[in-house]
């Protein structure tokens, strides 16, 4: 019951967390034209963020490797607070930029919500604790688009100084409510950061992991910055219809994540989702460019949404289960470390492929999901020893 109502607060810190990051991602690059920025600058504020990320997510993991989740998570949210009253108060674009880098800073701590995870979560579960991570993520993207929308009606600057009081009363409320995992293992001291994540490097299951997780979020991430050039011009559908339509993958995933993931795992396992999750987002791109009419589109769309659910959280799992104890936290931040450099080469990819020809990044997309449901077949999974245990 402890576990249960630890990853329930847990769900809701996250949740609050991505509502407020949310929230200012619609009408960021109006946001920034306004403040004076070119179009081609307006890149900048995306790439800055997941540069911060690749950067900082190894660092926060291991930091609550050796001091523990709880106060490295105080203070990342802190962090996200002051980083949106940056946004919300920017008079210049440079500010803007700032505020956005060190966004990207705080919210790596991603890394530290997933650690938290496996060390309250036994290995052959530890895939539906991700899984309610990745649900919160989804709602959060689902929600708050929606409502910084509504909020820019008022100002180009509210979503931001909202996202700010949001990560204000998330900070109170998990310094309440959120607890330290009571199966935290700590660092050993004697070994270095740079030491311990070398370590964990060399072996053979994390390397393959984090392999298939870069190239899964490059193909998936180059489709989510071409998908609305190709949903307006091939299906002559507006930017609010656009919006819905990421909504209804939203929704898929966040059903996946949040409540089939945990007895699909129990039932095959997170290698078999990983290699079935990556084969139908594999199968989804290829028919994107290719569907026919608004109907094709939503068809081609939810295997996509299905194959992300499903393949997500096992990657995570598969990530924590290779990993030390003791590591948790330092080797899922390289996990994310690699989601974004996946989040900084696809977007650049993608567009420049999308350019020359429309199909192209979601057919080579679709060639990177294949590589990544190979190399997944090839994974030996740990035993139910493997990573952290838990107790109730």
């Amino acid at each position: 019951m402890k576990r249960q109502a630890s990853l329930g607060i847990l769900f809701l810190v996250v949740f609050v967390d991505l509502l407020g990051f949310g929230m200012v991602i619609p009408v960021m690059p109006i946001y920034a034209e306004h403040l004076g920025a070119s179009e081609a600058a307006t890149g900048w504020l995306s790439t800055g963020y997941s540069l911060m990320q690749f950067v900082f997510a190894p660092l926060w993991g291991r930091l609550s490797d050796r001091i523990g989740r709880r106060p490295v998570l105080l203070v990342s949210i802190a962090m996200t607070a002051v980083a949106f009253l940056l946004y919300g108060v920017a008079g210049s674009f440079v500010v803007l930029l700032i505020s956005r880098l060190f966004a990207g800073a705080a919210t790596a701590n991603i890394a530290i919500a997933q650690a938290y995870v496996a060390d309250v979560t036994p290995p052959e579960g530890r895939a539906r604790g991700m899984g309610m991570i990745g649900a919160a993520f989804g709602l959060g993207f689902v929600f708050g688009p929606a409502v910084g929308g509504l909020l820019a009606g008022w100002s180009l600057a509210a979503p931001g100084l909202a996202a700010a009081a949001l990560s204000l009363v998330n900070l109170v409320a998990a310094t309440i409510l959120l607890p330290e995992p009571a199966q935290h293992v700590a660092a050993a001291r004697s070994r270095g950061r740079v030491q311990a994540l070398l370590d964990e490097l060399r072996k053979p299951g994390i390397r393959r992991v984090l392999f298939i997780y870069l190239v899964v979020t490059l193909a998936f991430s180059a489709m989510e910055a071409t998908y609305a050039f190709l949903a307006q011009r091939r299906f002559g559908l507006h930017e609010r219809q656009v919006g819905w339509v990421f909504a209804y993958i939203g929704v898929i995933v966040v059903l996946v994540q949040g409540g089939l993931i945990g007895p699909l795992t129990r039932r095959f396992g997170e290698k078999r989702l990983l290699v079935v999750g990556s084969l139908l987002q594999g199968v989804a791109l290829a028919a994107l460019p290719f569907a026919s009419g608004t109907a094709g589109l939503l068809l081609a769309s939810a295997p996509l949404a299905l194959g992300s659910g499903l393949a997500t959280p096992s990657l995570m799992s598969l990530l924590s289960r290779f990993s030390r104890a003791e590591d948790q936290g330092g080797t899922l931040g390289i996990g994310q470390s690699a989601s974004a450099l996946g989040r900084i080469i696809g977007p650049l990819a993608g567009t420049m492929a999308f350019a020359s020809w429309p199909a192209g990044p979601y057919l080579g997309g679709a060639a990177l999901m294949v590589v990544g449901a190979v190399v997944g077949s090839t994974l030996a999974v740990p035993g139910k020893g493997g990573g952290t245990p838990a107790k109730s």
